[in-house]
């Protein structure tokens, strides 16, 4: 586990040199309160924070969202532990890696938004009849090690009685942003990535969907918002009018058809086709990868930490009533019309 955070402080030097000024409410366009939110990657994966933007519930909740990309679980938290972004938006192993340390002013998980692994695995070729034990003896391009998409691929090989350690070679030498640039340039057998790049290689043929990640590992806490724990306590009725914006976009996607989706979000994935975002909201919805309200469960919690242990990445579990926060997520499901 200390490695993790070692490489969280490391990142928050990088992070505090980059910065501009200090983070914190300021105003913004209207008057209302502008909050930083970095994002761990850019998915249509997400697709009900951006509905929520491109409906307007933030902003009418008094918030103005300023979103940067992390590119990866640990830039994100060392962009929140610095104090340079308001609210990071990843993996809730993060959290508890954090708060396994010992931090004092830890983050706390009070939002959950997706509720399975949002990867699909890629291969170079079409593959209609793919089964996971088809990996043996190749390399797969997994992502971070530590991080729960690396996490969860693990897991899914161990269920389908497949080694990871030995029976295939899980190549993490490569930086989450590049790894489809790696495999497209012919590193590897097989990739996992989000949508809608998923769908971008398939339909430029320098890829295969073959099998979704998310779907064979089944329900894991996966994306969720959090902060430390001093600026929920300092911005209580903040925390809580972003948690019902969260809330009003989770049950407007999932009443909304895929294509009702991707026109309201396309401002978003300005290089994407409109035909081609709906196949990806479409496989996103096959999953049942969204949770419908912004509560994070126990039992998924649980269920995460036992995944994270399997992997050797854990060796302590977290208390869920100290790392998760549910009192926004459940005051906006009260009051939230």
């Amino acid at each position: 586990m200390k490695k993790h955070i070692c490489k969280v402080i490391a990142l928050m030097s990088v992070v505090a040199l980059l910065a501009v000024g200090f983070v914190g409410c300021d105003k913004g366009e209207g008057g209302l309160t502008k909050v930083k939110v970095c994002e761990v990657t850019h998915s249509i994966f997400y697709a009900p924070q951006y509905a929520a933007i491109a409906l307007g519930y933030f902003a009418e909740e008094g918030i103005e969202i300023e979103l940067s990309n992390g590119q990866g679980a640990d830039a994100v938290m060392a962009a929140v532990l610095s104090g340079n972004i308001d609210i990071g938006f990843a993996g809730p192993e993060a959290s508890i890696y954090v708060y396994n340390e010992g931090s004092a002013d830890y983050t706390q998980v009070f939002a959950q938004l997706t509720q399975r692994d949002g990867s699909f695995l890629i291969g170079r070729e079409k593959d209609d009849a793919f089964t996971w034990d088809k990996v043996k003896g190749k390399v797969v391009l997994p992502g971070r090690k530590g991080g729960v998409p690396y996490m969860a691929l693990e897991h899914v090989l161990r269920e389908q009685g497949i080694d990871p350690t030995t029976d295939t070679t899980l190549d993490n030498s490569v930086q989450y942003a590049m790894m489809t640039a790696a495999f497209t340039g012919g590193t590897g057998d097989y990739v996992t990535a989000f949508e809608p790049t998923a769908s971008m290689l398939q339909q430029q043929g320098q890829g295969y969907i073959v099998a979704s990640v998310g779907e064979a590992a089944g329900d894991i806490p996966y994306t969720a918002y959090f902060a430390k724990k001093s600026y929920i306590e300092k911005n209580g009725d903040l925390v809580q009018r972003f948690t019902n914006a969260v809330y009003r976009g989770q049950r407007w996607v999932a009443t909304h058809s895929a294509r009702e989706i991707a026109e309201t979000v396309l401002s978003f994935f300005p290089d994407t086709s409109l035909d081609l975002l709906t196949k990806a909201v479409e496989s996103y919805q096959s999953i049942d990868a969204w949770n419908t309200n912004p509560v994070m469960g126990k039992d998924g919690f649980d269920r995460l930490q036992a995944v994270m242990t399997e992997a050797g990445e854990l060796d302590k579990t977290a208390d869920y009533a100290k790392v998760v926060n549910n009192t926004f997520a459940e005051k906006a499901i009260e009051t939230v019309k």
